[in-house]
């Protein structure tokens, strides 16, 4: 019997395509289901024959690819990765609390819930600080703060965005660490990439998305045995981790449930694309 593979997306990317690609290259069943177009009943339990055996997960949109995993996980539907994976990675605040729990070695964070004590937090921190939202991904609204002025204009600033979550202030020590962080590309207990982010000239943020290179990474046993650590900390599945090198060893500062693996993809031969395939199709068949 053939394996029925669904690609549950809002955009199609690059990645996505080396995924369909490869799907369709191992000979599977592929379907392409737009979230946005999508609707859920949530009265109807059984299994819709529409979503296959499994589903791949790849909204960019944190908030539609988790409900919607959500949704179908109710009607009994195999998803990669589960509704509560993306929940907790999704949020850092969540996150944090979860890898810290599971004694997975992570920056110093202090969370604050008005502009007053977030100047606290910086403070008992020392700065330099970084301000990040607790929602959000490819840098966006992440901000270092090297003094108390900083602080006051970006913090007042926060404080008059609209949305409930931009009122929690999520305050981190920033870091002394190379101009580059580690990538880890984690598919079920296994770290099957492991990638330098370094920071484009003048940038202190290592994303992909803001000009970040990607670079071949030794997989020490070190790393890999953090990043498993915390990929399992989450819950499991196709994830990216990202750790620092900071001046007391690996700290790790995020874990990403719908992970973009192009910039990775370049630095390294393995083939990112058929090992997630590969894992999903192994989760059909246990």
């Amino acid at each position: 019997m053939t394996i029925t593979l669904t690609l549950l997306y809002d955009r199609i990317r690059w990645d996505e395509k080396e995924l369909l690609n490869s799907a369709r290259g191992k000979g599977l069943n592929v379907k392409e289901v737009d979230a946005k177009a999508t609707l859920f009943n949530l009265n109807e339990t059984k299994a819709e024959e529409e979503y296959g055996d499994v589903v791949l997960q790849r909204c960019i949109s944190h908030t539609r690819g988790t409900y919607a995993s959500a949704c179908l996980e109710s009607k009994g539907i195999l998803v990669v990765n589960k509704a509560h994976v993306s929940e907790i990675c999704g949020n850092k605040l969540w996150s944090t609390l979860t890898l810290i729990r599971a004694g997975v070695p992570t920056p110093k964070t202090v969370i604050a819930f008005t502009p007053e004590s977030a100047l606290k937090a910086a403070e008992e921190i020392g700065y330099p600080v970084v301000l990040k939202p607790l929602v959000g991904s490819w840098g966006r609204m992440v901000v270092a703060l090297r003094d108390r002025d900083e602080a006051e204009a970006v913090i007042e600033l926060r404080s008059h965005m609209n949305g409930s979550l931009n009122q929690i202030f999520y305050v981190q020590e920033k870091v002394k660490r190379p101009p580059r962080d580690i990538r880890c590309v984690v598919v079920g207990d296994r770290v099957i990439a492991a990638v330098y982010r370094v920071a484009a000239p003048g940038e202190w943020r290592t994303n992909v998305a803001r000009g970040g290179s990607t670079e071949p990474c030794p997989l020490t046993k070190e790393v890999e045995d953090i990043a498993l650590k915390a990929a399992q900390a989450v819950g499991g599945g196709v994830l990216g981790v990202d750790m620092m090198e900071s001046p007391t060893g690996l700290l790790v500062h995020e874990v990403n449930s719908t992970v973009e693996f192009r910039g990775a993809q370049s630095a390294t031969s393995t083939r990112i694309a058929d090992e997630i395939v590969d894992y999903a199709v192994k989760l059909v068949r246990r």
